[in-house]
């Protein structure tokens, strides 16, 4: 690997921001380098946000996106907004239960990320840990340890533990049809 672009996208209040942060801090505690960048709306709940992460073995001498090797997409009007960036080769991550339109000819990976989590933890707050689960599991790009130990440093005291939880719960998860 000398260097991987992900993107994770969604609405506000779905934890995009969060996600990339974690996936971005466990790369650092597996040696590697990352650099993450972010923005949202003005409004913070419901409008477009996104989370940049770029993971390599070699320095990031340009820290911005240039096309997408995965991307996770949490709402179906952000994989609107962001599916052309893509690679040809690239793989999408999507919440089954808020994306429904997919495009014809890439490598789909649906999660009922919301779904578990409200079904699991009584809350849609956690489907993007529940999604991190599934995508360490399925990309292999850190490993689930780093992820662990990123989760237990990103999220509050009172929420660790279910945080755990979320993301044990997408790891061992099947995709969705």
């Amino acid at each position: 690997m000398s260097r991987t672009e992900v993107r994770i996208c969604g609405l506000g209040g779905q934890g995009v921001v969060l996600a990339g942060q974690i996936l971005g801090r466990a790369a650092v505690y597996m040696g590697k380098n990352a650099v993450q960048t972010q923005s949202y709306g003005a409004e913070a709940r419901g409008s477009a946000a996104k989370s940049e992460v770029i993971i390599s073995s070699d320095r990031i001498l340009f820290p911005k996106i240039r096309s997408c090797d995965l991307m996770v997409a949490m709402s179906q009007s952000a994989l609107d907004v962001y599916v052309h960036d893509v690679k040809e080769e690239g793989q999408l991550f999507v919440d089954s239960d808020l994306v429904t339109k997919l495009p014809p000819s890439m490598e789909v990976h649906k999660v009922a990320a919301t779904r578990i989590s409200r079904c699991e933890l009584g809350s849609a707050t956690f489907a993007n840990v529940v999604m991190l689960g599934a995508f360490t599991r399925i990309t292999r790009l850190v490993s689930s340890d780093a992820m662990e130990k990123a989760i237990s440093e990103s999220v509050a005291a009172k929420t660790k533990t279910v945080n755990h939880k979320a993301f044990q719960l997408g790891f061992v998860l099947r995709e969705s049809h």
